[in-house]
């Protein structure tokens, strides 16, 4: 089966997402800077979901150009990826909106975990179709960054229910780790 259609239709979920959380952006009533103040708690959370959807769609990118065959599965895993990041407008909205109270950071947490846990299991079931030799696997190895990422995620949820400072570090930090781009898979599809 063709990636093509996969690789279209997640870029356009993606905008969709992107889009959908700057429309959720309002705006400030006043003149100056100064009225942006109550606004920054919405603003700085669109800034680390727009980062974040970046992030996954470069790797998603990179994902499919090394990715030989697209199976059934493949697709299902990869909805399954674009369900947990299409609820991101709302975590984002929710969060920012609340002033970084506890439950919605924790649900925005949750949703970033349940994005890493589902985009490992779309490398795995590719990873599956293709064989252990695959270029995915040869590319993604033990995926550590990925294993890291939702283990800081694990603990950031619980951070939200005595100090939500805490858990919006880890979420930057988790950020941080992944927008350093990552050139295995480049190098290897390069080196062929």
């Amino acid at each position: 089966m063709s990636k093509s259609r996969l690789e279209a239709f997640s870029d356009g979920v993606l905008a969709i997402i992107i889009t959908i959380m700057v429309l959720e952006l309002h705006v400030p009533h006043g003149h100056d800077l100064g009225a942006l103040r109550p606004i920054a708690p919405v603003l700085l959370t669109y800034l680390l979901s727009f980062v974040y959807v970046g992030i996954y769609w470069n790797n998603h990118h990179h994902l499919l150009h090394a990715t030989r065959r697209v199976r059934g599965s493949v697709l299902w895993a990869n909805l399954h990826l674009l369900f947990w990041l299409s609820l991101l407008p709302f975590a984002t909205g929710w969060m920012g909106e609340s002033g970084f109270a506890a439950d919605p950071t924790a649900l925005y947490g949750s949703v970033l975990m349940l994005s890493g846990i589902a985009y490992w299991i779309l490398v795995r079931t590719i990873i599956a179709g293709e064989g252990e030799g695959s270029l995915v696997q040869k590319a993604i190895g033990k995926d550590r960054k990925g294993v890291i990422s939702v283990v800081l995620y694990a603990v950031a949820i619980p951070c939200c229910f005595f100090a939500h400072w805490i858990a919006n570090c880890i979420y930057i930090l988790v950020a941080l780790i992944w927008l350093v781009p990552d050139r295995r898979i480049e190098r290897l599809i390069s080196s062929e």
